[in-house]
Order: C-alpha cells, then structure tokens, then sequence
C-alpha cells in the first residue's frame, strides 16, 4: 500500500511539474510575442516617419526622392509600397493613380505585388489585390480573376472588388459567371455589376436565357445594370412559377422603367396571389399618369400594407390622375382614407 502511494505521489509532483513549466513556457511565449510586435510596431513607425517626406516629394516627381527611395534596402520596399499604395484605396483621384503608377514603374515595386499574390499568408494577399485594384493594373486581370477560386473568402471578396475598381472588359465572364458564387458577399457582387453598369447586360442576358435555375439572380443583376433591352425577358419572367423571380422581375422593371409594351404586365400583376409580386407591381407602375392605371392601383389601397404603401407613393407620381383617385379616397376611413391623406400632404408640402 505505501508502495502505491508512493508511486502515485511521484506521478502527481511530476504532473504539477510539467503543468508550472507549460505555464511558465505559455507565459514567456506571451511576453516574447507582445515584445515581438511592440518591437516590429516602433520599427514601421520609425521607417514611416522616415519615409514618408521622400515619398511625397517622389509623387511629385522629384528626381533626388526617387533616387533616395531606389537606394533603400529592400526591405524597405514593402513598407514604401504600402505607403504609396494604401493611400489609394479611399482616395481614386485618377491624378493621384497615375502618379503612383508611375512611382511604382520607376522604383520598380510590381515584382512586390508578385510576391505577395504568392504569400502563404492570405492578409498579404489581400492588401496585393487591393492596391492592384487601386491602381488599376490591367496587366494583373489573369490574375486578379484566378484570386476568385482562393481558398480564403476575404481574398476571394478583395479580389471581386480589385475587379470592380478596375473595369477591365476582360473580366466580365468570370464576373458574370460567379453571380451565383454564395461565397463571395451578395453586396460586392452587386457593386461590382453596378461598376461595368450596362456591359453587363449582353453576357446576363445570354445566360439568362439558357440557365432558367438562376433566374431569380439574373433578374436582380438586370435590376443593377439593365437597360430597355432587359424589358422583354423580364415581362416573360413575370409569369415564372416562382413568387421571388416574379417580384424580382418587377422590381427591375421598376428601375429600368415601365413602357407601354411593359405595362399591361405589370397592371396584370396586381392581381398576383403573392403580396410581394403585387407590390413591385406596385412599384413599378409610378409615374405613368393616365386613368385606368391608377384606378388599378387606387383598387389596392386597401391591400396588405406593403403593397398599399407602394400603390400610394406611385399614385403620388401620377400628376391629375393619381391625385383625383387620391383625393376621392381620402374622404372614406380607415387604410385607405390615411394613406390618401398622407400622400396628398406630402405633395402639398413638397410645392
């Protein structure tokens, strides 16, 4: 018995032993780390502050600043790209683009941007994409487009942005191809068709045309970049069997603008068995001022309350038309009446 006890007495001291020393490892490889980055901190602090009049007057063409910044060490050079890259990114001054595309040429900094696109680290991916997109470096599209199948989503995001700051026609395939791409944010996506605008629309029209699966993506890029030429797929789009691509449709109609050959389908989808069409529908009626219009319309004040709304604000642009249908609602009760009344205030004030 005291044997064992002995026996488990060792293995409990040697156990408290290896747990000190972990925490005593952990510890030191906290305090390292911290010493690690304050150090690296106060060394990008001191390289910017030395830095950074050189780059100024070599943006201006300084011939003694450009020659100052060739000389440096080279690892210097990332810090000094950074320096004369980032700055783009929230300024797209095309002045400014220019000169630091020249600077770079000059130093030359691009076998940098190589580097980075190649980095294990996805960060530094990321910041390559990004001044490449800045600068507008349509050398770097092949690229920028193979960055979209990166195995990280922010780099594959920063690559869909490069591309929009870019606009090279060259990318729109790959652009129009990854719509349906669930990995990359739905809200680049729309900026990046809301930066070629209508080049978009040939390529979303011919696919559209045979993928009947992505439809409901199709008629939302359309909504983005459409032009007249979208209107008749997206009345044919208004019968589809789905609620989301009939409203969807719609509501890119309702961007692009409702023609006479457009209406009589929008009008017909009023009477949709789904509020959410009815009111794109709805929506996408405004402006068109003749009687029979907006009396289908005065007929939905009493709808669900989307679809209402947005029947009174398109009553609202239907000059004498839509403000006699206005006015000889806004003396009943209820829904109706208070939308109507709302309505003619707003025009009232808005003279």
């Amino acid at each position: 018995m005291n044997h064992i006890a002995a026996t488990f007495e060792s293995y409990a001291l040697l156990l408290v032993g290896v747990a000190l020393a972990f925490a005593v490892a952990t510890i030191l490889a906290v305090v390292i780390e911290r010493f690690v980055v304050a150090g690296h901190e106060a060394w990008l602090r001191r390289t910017t502050r030395h830095y950074t009049p050189l780059v100024r007057l070599a943006l201006a063409g300084d011939p003694g600043a450009r020659g100052a910044l060739r000389r440096s060490p080279s690892w210097h050079r990332l810090t000094i790209a950074r320096m004369i890259l980032i700055p783009l990114i929230a300024d797209r001054d095309p002045a400014r683009i220019a000169d630091a595309r020249e600077l770079i040429d000059v130093l030359p900094l691009m076998p940098f941007a190589d580097r980075l696109l190649r980095s294990p680290w996805w960060w530094r991916r990321a910041m390559a994409l990004r001044a490449l997109g800045a600068m507008q470096a349509d050398d770097y599209t092949g690229a920028i487009v193979a960055a979209l199948d990166d195995s990280n989503d922010d780099v594959r995001n920063t690559a869909l942005d490069a591309l929009a700051d870019m606009q090279n026609p060259a990318s729109l395939p790959a652009i129009v191809v990854r719509l349906h791409d669930a990995s990359l944010h739905r809200a680049r996506r729309a900026a990046v068709l809301a930066a070629f605008g209508s080049q978009c629309e040939p390529f979303l029209l011919d696919l559209a045309a045979v993928d009947t699966e992505h439809r409901l993506n199709y008629a939302r890029a359309l909504g983005i970049c459409g032009t007249a030429a979208a209107r008749p797929i997206l009345c044919a789009w208004i019968a589809d069997s789905r609620a989301a691509v009939r409203a969807a449709a719609l509501d890119a109609l309702s961007r692009i603008g409702v023609d006479r050959a457009s209406m009589p389908f929008a009008i017909a989808a009023l009477e949709d068995r789904d509020a959410a069409v009815r009111a794109m529908a709805a929506a996408a009626l405004h402006g068109h001022a003749d009687r029979d219009t907006a009396a289908s319309l005065a007929r939905h004040l009493d709808d669900t309350w989307a679809v209402a709304v947005r029947a009174a604000r398109s009553l609202q642009t239907m000059e004498a038309a839509g403000r006699a249908e206005l006015e000889a609602r806004a003396t009943g009760a209820g829904l109706p009446a208070l939308l109507a009344q709302q309505m003619l205030w707003d025009t009232k004030g808005s003279r």
